[in-house]
């Protein structure tokens, strides 16, 4: 526990090392930062006891909204890179704000912070289609896009879970978010290829993993859905591959995929993989973003923060290292879901 317990706080202080006195934490120095990431790291932040530096980056987002409750999608410093509007970017403050109630207990941050949080998630169920699924985004000119993407709808399914419980600790009945969820949830189960509610991206990772994640698929259902294209993901000894057909290998999503599996209760299976994700680290406390083993090769050549946060949340899920470490697992989750089920084919 303890060489763990440093080696977190050192990748803490990693993140902790880019983050702009305005609070904001770029994806590396010089760089862009985007709110879903950026929370991401705030969140990491928490876990590794660094309170104060996690709820600066939760301010930047309170002083950065914009009076709609959206964010552009990439921000450099003061200046906007990227205008454009994405709703599970924003949606994602509700996962922030929860994670640190869960951590702290303290309702006056959740308080404080409740008028950034309606905004958003106002934005967000506002922006539901008719097939249940949220549109991805909105053009820097105002227009919104009549498509869903299904990562990002199922980490909504999470964010807006989120933002109930809040709610309901406030105080607040917010049965249209309940209703926008349950929507949402049951077009994510539903989702098949080529139907047109999603835009497809079978390969890419996120696609087979997030809708259990994100708790739109739970119990049974889930083991099965991780199943069927477990071989397609899996790369032992390296994490999972980000997308199937390449050799290309990624810590962020792996763990990510750590999470997904001790949600279900597969930890066996999440251990496995967050003993592959260390292959990643690097000596000052970061994790490479991936690595081509074909080549032997790290690629892109960078560090991220949200790569770094992604292994600490991971590790704590897996570990229950914090008061928040069962976020994944609990919220908007079913009671019948099993706490013990059978190990994975991994």
């Amino acid at each position: 526990m303890g060489m763990r317990w440093s080696a977190l706080e050192r990748t803490g202080d990693f993140i902790a090392g880019h983050q702009l006195a305005s609070g904001q934490i770029p994806w590396f120095r010089g760089h862009h930062a985007d709110p879903w990431d950026h929370v991401e790291a705030a969140m990491a932040l928490g876990v590794v006891g660094r309170l104060e530096e996690s709820r600066a980056a939760m301010a930047w987002l309170a002083t950065t909204q914009a009076p709609d409750g959206s964010w552009p999608m990439e921000t450099s410093g003061e200046r906007v890179t990227e205008a454009t509007v994405d709703t599970n970017q924003c949606g994602y403050v509700a996962v922030g704000l929860w994670h640190d109630h869960l951590l702290t207990g303290d309702v006056d941050q959740l308080a404080r912070h409740w008028p950034v949080l309606e905004r958003a998630v106002d934005l967000v169920v506002g922006a539901q289609l008719s097939t249940g699924a949220i549109a991805w985004g909105r053009a820097p000119t105002g227009e919104w896009w009549d498509e869903g993407l299904l990562t990002g709808s199922s980490c909504l399914v999470l964010s807006l879970g989120c933002a109930l419980e809040i709610a309901t600790r406030l105080g607040h009945d917010r049965p249209e978010w309940g209703r926008a969820r349950d929507r949402l949830a049951a077009a994510v189960r539903g989702a098949r290829a080529g139907d047109g509610v999603f835009i497809d991206k079978p390969t890419h990772s996120m696609d087979w993993f997030y809708p259990v994640l994100g708790g739109a698929v739970t119990g049974d259902a889930a083991h099965r859905h991780i199943d069927r294209r477990w071989a397609e993901f899996i790369a032992p000894g390296y994490g999972i591959r980000c997308v199937a057909d390449r050799p290309w290998a990624t810590p962020a999503e792996s763990s990510e995929l750590a999470i997904t599996l001790d949600s279900i209760g597969r930890r066996d299976d999440a251990l496995v993989l967050l003993a592959d994700v260390e292959m990643h680290r690097a000596d000052d406390g970061g994790y490479w973003t991936g690595y081509v083993w074909p080549d032997r090769a790290v690629w892109p050549v960078e560090k991220t923060t949200w790569t770094a946060a992604a292994v600490i949340l991971a590790t704590d899920a897996v570990h229950d290292l914090t008061p928040a470490s069962g976020l994944f697992r609990d919220v908007g989750r079913p009671a019948h879901t099993p706490a013990v089920a059978p190990a994975g084919t991994g």
